[in-house]
């Protein structure tokens, strides 16, 4: 079983019409496999979430919580999953203004089939990541982001958007450190994976930017391992054995000597399967 439910601050179940010629109801869907939650108008409101509940824990399934978003493959470890719906001004300059300022909604969950869960694929991608933990996996978070502006939230380096030729609002939103010599991020998948392959895009809005020359992947068992890194505008890698895994921290981040105090990531990538 699957359930989706608006809820408002309060913790109230949020009620109204799907359209204009049904009658009121709380907004509220439920399915076996999937669960689909289709409004024609309901402006959301400040504190307004979406609660996604399912009968068992350790499950894995496809979500798309907004238009604006993907179909995201989910890892959920519990039965409940909360999403803050982000209506804040600073919240809107990270993504496309239209983001859940429609007034008509499509919510969907399902879930996900063998050959998605299976299947070797980037890890770490998740556009419905927020900035505190919310109950889904993988969870981008550091230990230091930019004035803690939404356009430099950790989560941004998850959520599949490669515009890194600029920096600040949608689409060249990063993660942005502050200049701080000991920033970190970690990347947590909620379960233990498999991993073989990491991909580094550097945020390149040169001569703004500066870049890093090196960097330190560690993982859940201690193990450690240098990249280096240069000034490329693409995708930078390092390929190394299978090992598991349940969290990628990306640290000790040498900046290049250049004029420019602003290094950045704008996305990674973390290839693997799912145990």
């Amino acid at each position: 079983m699957i359930k989706i439910e608006l809820k408002n601050k309060e913790n109230q179940l949020i009620v109204g019409r799907i359209d204009h010629e049904k009658e009121q109801q709380s907004y509220t869907a439920t399915g076996e496999e999937m669960a689909v939650l289709a409004i024609k108008e309901y402006p959301y409101k400040a504190g307004d979430r979406i609660v996604v509940t399912t009968e068992g824990k350790e499950q894995y399934f496809i979500v798309q919580l907004d238009e604006t978003l993907p179909p995201t493959l989910i890892y959920l470890p519990e039965r409940t999953w909360e999403y803050l719906i982000p209506l804040t001004e600073a919240a809107r300059k990270a993504s496309v203004e239209t983001a859940f300022h429609s007034k008509r909604h499509y919510l969907m969950v399902r879930k996900a089939y063998a050959f998605e869960i299976e299947n070797y694929q980037n890890l770490s991608c998740n556009a419905h990541d927020q900035k505190e933990q919310s109950g889904g996996f993988p969870h981008a978070s550091a230990n230091v982001e930019t004035r803690d502006d939404a356009v430099f939230f950790a989560k941004n380096a998850i959520d599949g958007k490669y515009g890194n030729l600029s920096h600040g609002s949608y689409p060249f939103a990063s993660w942005g450190i502050n200049q701080q010599k000991d920033a970190a991020l970690t990347i947590e998948f909620g379960r233990q994976v498999e991993v073989d392959w990491i991909r580094l895009l550097l945020r390149a809005d040169y001569p703004h930017d500066s870049y890093w020359t090196e960097v330190t992947l560690a993982f859940s068992d201690g193990e450690e391992i240098v990249m280096k890194t240069t000034n490329a505008t693409t995708f930078q890698e390092i390929r190394f054995a299978f090992k598991e895994t349940s969290c990628l921290t990306i640290k000790n981040m040498k900046k290049a000597d250049d004029r420019s105090p602003f290094p950045a990531l704008t996305q990674v990538e973390v290839f693997g399967k799912n145990k």
